[in-house]
C-alpha cells in the first residue's frame, strides 16, 4: 500500500507500534499531551546515540511543557533494548522514554521518513512535533550525517504553545534582534484594528515600531 506523506496541519496517522515500553496507540494513547516522534537510522549508531542522550538529558524539560518523547529506529525491541543498556553501562545515561520497533520500515515508510538520501530501509532524521489534539505541528528533517538541535525543538514547543495563544512568534525567539523575547500581536486589518493598536500602545498593554508591527511579553 502506497502512502502519502502525512502534513502540518493534518492529523499524525493512527497506528499500533510496538514499542520497549509495549504497545502504543498513536495518536490516541497520548491524547491531552503534546508528543514528539523522532526517527534514527539504525540502532547503535554514533549521531543516533548522542541524540539519545541528549533527549533523555531534557526529558523533564519537554514533560514539564506537558510532552511527551518516542523514539523510532529501523530494527528490532530486542536491539533497542541492548542499545539502551548499552546507553546506561557506558554513559551512565537511562533512556525513560520509548523506542519504536520498525524492522521492516513500514512505519517509517508510512510517515515518509524513507527519503531517497538514505539507503535501503534506513530513515533520515525525521521529527513530528504533535498537539494534544493528535495535530501534526512541525515537521523537521536532518540528513543521517547531521545530529539535531534538541534545545531547538523545545523551544519550537514553547514557542507553538505560546502561539495558540494567538500570538506569532518572531525569528530566533527569545533572542530576536529587534524585539527581545516578546511575541507579536496579530497585526491590524482593519481601520478600527488600527484605532485599536494604538489605544493599547497608549494604555501600555502592547508596544508597536507602527501599527502593523506590534508586540508584548507573554509568559512562556
Amino acid at each position: 500500500m502506497e502512502y502519502t506523506m502525512p502534513l502540518i496541519g493534518e492529523r499524525f496517522p493512527q497506528m499500533e507500534v510496538r514499542t520497549t515500553r509495549g504497545i502504543i496507540k498513536l495518536p490516541d494513547d497520548y491524547s491531552g499531551k503534546w508528543f514528539v516522534l523522532f526517527s534514527h537510522p539504525a540502532d547503535f549508531t554514533p549521531v543516533c546515540t548522542t541524540e539519545f542522550v541528549a533527549f533523555q538529558k531534557r526529558y523533564e524539560q519537554f514533560k514539564s511543557l506537558n510532552c511527551e518523547l518516542i523514539g523510532l529506529s529501523i530494527d528490532q525491541v530486542f536491539a533497542h533494548l541492548k542499545w539502551e543498556e548499552w546507553i546506561k553501562e557506558k554513559l551512565n545515561v537511562e533512556i525513560q522514554f520509548p523506542i519504536i520497533a520498525d524492522n521492516t520500515g513500514s512505519i517509517s515508510a508510512r510517515l515518509g521518513m524513507r527519503h531517497k538520501q538514505a539507503e535501503g530501509t534506513q530513515t533520515v532524521r525525521a521529527v513530528f512535533i504533535v498537539d494534544p489534539k493528535g495535530i501534526i505541528r512541525a515537521i523537521l528533517y536532518y540528513p543521517m550525517e547531521l545530529g539535531r538541535n534538541i534545545d531547538e525543538i523545545l523551544r519550537m514547543i514553547k514557542a507553538l504553545q505560546i502561539a495558540d495563544k494567538g500570538y506569532a512568534i518572531p525569528a530566533n525567539w527569545p533572542n530576536n534582534e529587534i524585539i527581545g523575547d516578546n511575541v507579536i500581536v496579530p497585526p491590524a486589518d482593519t481601520v478600527d484594528m488600527i484605532k485599536k493598536r494604538r489605544e493599547q500602545e497608549k494604555a501600555g498593554e502592547i508596544k508597536c515600531i507602527d501599527w502593523w508591527l506590534c508586540y508584548t511579553k507573554v509568559k512562556s
